[in-house]
């Protein structure tokens, strides 16, 4: 087994305020999970935390693209020095942000090391940018876009290194069947879209199986998972700042994750947007602790 290690990203840059004067909690998502012994319950090693710079929009408005855009690209780059040394010492990270633009950080990293494949375990795909819509802002519903290339430069084309991800090595996995806007842009690209019906249609460990395995080719070098609470109905995780109707259950998500990080080609997983401040009692932050251990054990 890989020595896995704990790393914080308590990054909220790429979410808009839940209301004015306010920062998103989502930062919180680390400490919470801390609280819930994750670290010692994966047995995992101690990576500390990469500490992000301070929320603050200035006078950004509608228009001027992604806010906290300079903030982003600056910590993107911190994140991805910390993964890469991880992924380089064959250690498995797991990342506990955070919102989704903590990925910009894994992507960029394993870009520096080779290509890689994202599975991207989400409500919704993240794909906003500047070419399907004109409301361009946070990142943290941008990050696939940006990772593929798609938006402005100081944050799609660090380092040099755009894209960080090819179209053809990314699968959404958990996307709401009620989404479709961006369902036909997607199959253009020939970016695979499984959504919730889909997963209940047919299964979860098969599909995620055979995605492990479209990934052990070698043109690839390995995978990334990325999870956003949010891919989980909200009758059991209302705790995130888009709590969709219709998600999936526990037990289908760890069916989904597990063969996923079974797999030897599967270098790492970031953990985000659970929210703290709209899970007073805990609940829904112990199940997603919950969750990523069960994903993580042999069945």
């Amino acid at each position: 087994m890989r020595t896995r290690v704990v790393l914080d990203a308590p990054s909220n840059l790429g979410l808009r305020p839940p209301a004015p004067g306010t920062v998103p909690g989502c930062y919180k998502l680390a400490g919470a999970l801390r609280e819930q012994r994750i670290v010692q319950r994966l047995g995992a090693l101690e990576g500390g935390v990469v500490v992000p710079p301070r929320y603050d929009r200035g006078d950004w408005q509608e228009g001027d693209g992604v806010f906290n855009a300079a903030a982003l690209a600056s910590y993107t780059v911190k994140l991805a020095d910390r993964v890469e040394r991880h992924v380089r010492a064959g250690e498995f990270p797991v990342v506990l942000g955070g919102d989704c633009s903590i990925q910009l950080g894994a992507s960029l990293a394993l870009r520096r090391l080779g290509r890689y494949g994202l599975v991207a375990v989400d409500a919704s795909a993240d794909f906003r940018h500047p070419g399907n819509s004109n409301r361009i802002g946070a990142a943290g519903g941008e990050e696939v876009a940006l990772g593929t290339g798609r938006g402005q430069d100081d944050l799609t084309n660090l380092e040099g290194l755009k894209p960080y991800l090819r179209d053809e090595d990314v699968r959404l996995f958990g996307n709401r069947d009620a989404f479709e806007d961006d369902r036909a842009e997607l199959a253009a690209l020939k970016i695979p879209v499984v959504t919730v019906g889909d997963i209940r249609e047919w299964g979860a460990e098969p599909l995620a199986r055979a995605t492990a395995e479209a990934f052990a080719i070698p043109e690839l070098d390995g995978f990334w998972v990325h999870l956003d609470a949010d891919v989980l109905d909200p009758s059991v995780m209302p705790a995130v700042d888009s709590p969709d109707a219709d998600g999936l259950l526990p037990d289908e998500l760890v069916a989904l994750l597990r063969p996923l990080l079974a797999s030897p080609h599967c270098v790492g997983l970031n953990v985000t947007i659970y929210d703290p401040d709209l899970d007073p009692d805990g609940t829904a932050g112990a199940l997603l602790a919950d969750i990523v251990v069960s994903a993580f054990a042999q069945s």
